[in-house]
């Protein structure tokens, strides 16, 4: 806090509230509540009477008080923003208070009392976005509390809202975080047929799920290097979860396929979706040369990182993985000088290993 009021001395400093409701929130939570109810009393008085800025800094301060699990400083402010909810005229102000107490009680683990105040907010006439629904689907997912998860996302279908490629990898995160990969399967099943794409996000829930794979990537010397090979060592559910992924447009999304350069980029892809990703990629890489119809690229580049998201920063999981495979594979492709975080081989020189290799 004296930090705090020095650098407010400072002339280059300009007043925040967003600032203000991290510091607040901090202050709560460390139990120096009569400085945090200090602070807000300052800031109510600088906001005066501008009712929409007054309820965008409670929303931002139940938010920071959410983010460190501060049961004191929610529950004050969430009894603030329920009298804004009921009490003002302002639509606006309604929908960011109504908004911020939903994503709230979730992030607290809240998600029944999240759900209460949706049903009393669509008898109000209040309809509820997107936004609400998901907050509540994850809060119960992430409790495992399935069945109520589901009977959300079936109340959103009825507002008219559909279940979105978002939606659903927050039902599939739910689901791997308790090892239910029967009920994965389900839900990838039903993305298929209401035609909702998957995405790298969905492979990363899915395959971050997969126990036997996960257990083989730790120590990678030893991974089947086809999908054919993978299939013949996964059994049951983990089996069926990875035949609903493949054949996805999530390749495509990830590769490029021009005369001058073939590239897939590996960012954002976790190590059991790089796995399943490459060798989707060189099955497909192995058609496209076979047919004849494609042009051979002058090159082939796998862009797998310098590790810099990683645990271990500098130590990439993924760029470990490319360079056993392509050791153990017989591929051309090396490590390119010029940039470390990829692999790259002339084009020929690929298209000679993978179609002998096929």
């Amino acid at each position: 806090m004296q930090l705090y009021s020095k650098i407010t001395e400072e002339s280059w400093f300009e007043w925040n509230p967003k600032l203000v409701a991290s510091l607040v929130a901090l202050l709560d939570n460390q139990g120096l509540y009569s400085q945090s109810e200090a602070l807000i009393s300052e800031t109510i008085s600088k906001l005066g009477s501008r009712e929409r800025e007054l309820a965008l800094f409670h929303c931002q301060l139940l938010e920071s008080h959410s983010k460190l699990s501060s049961k004191h400083g929610f529950d004050s402010t969430y009894s603030y923003l329920h009298q804004l909810l009921h009490n003002s005229s302002s639509v606006y102000v309604k929908r960011r208070a109504f908004e911020s107490m939903v994503g709230g009680l979730c992030a607290m683990d809240r998600p029944q009392e999240a759900d209460i105040l949706i049903e009393e907010m669509i008898v109000k006439g209040l309809k509820p976005s997107v936004f609400e629904f998901r907050s509540v689907v994850y809060g119960y997912g992430r409790l495992g509390l399935f069945e109520e998860m589901l009977k959300v996302v079936e109340k959103m279908e009825g507002q008219g809202l559909a279940v979105d490629t978002i939606c659903s990898n927050m039902v599939l995160s739910s689901y791997g975080a308790y090892s239910e990969l029967a009920a994965m399967v389900l839900w990838l099943r039903k993305m298929k047929i209401l035609r909702l794409p998957f995405s790298i996000r969905t492979y990363n829930s899915v395959l971050n799920s997969c126990p036997t794979i996960m257990a083989m990537l730790q120590d990678p010397k030893d991974v089947p290097c086809s999908i054919e090979q993978l299939n013949g060592v996964l059994n049951g559910d983990e089996g069926l979860v990875v035949k609903e992924l493949v054949g996805s447009t999530v390749l495509e999304e990830v590769m490029v396929w021009e005369s001058l350069e073939a590239k897939l980029d590996l960012h954002g892809l976790h190590l059991g979706s790089a796995y399943l990703i490459m060798l989707e990629w060189f099955e497909a890489m192995r058609h496209r040369f076979n047919c004849g119809e494609c042009v051979i690229p002058a090159e082939v580049v796998i862009v797998c990182g310098l590790g810099k998201h990683s645990s271990v920063r500098g130590e990439s999981p993924v760029k470990g993985l490319v360079k056993v495979m392509m050791h153990r594979m017989g591929s051309p492709m090396r490590i390119d000088r010029k940039n470390v975080g990829c692999f790259i081989a002339k084009g020929r020189a690929v298209k000679d290993w993978l179609c002998s290799s096929g």
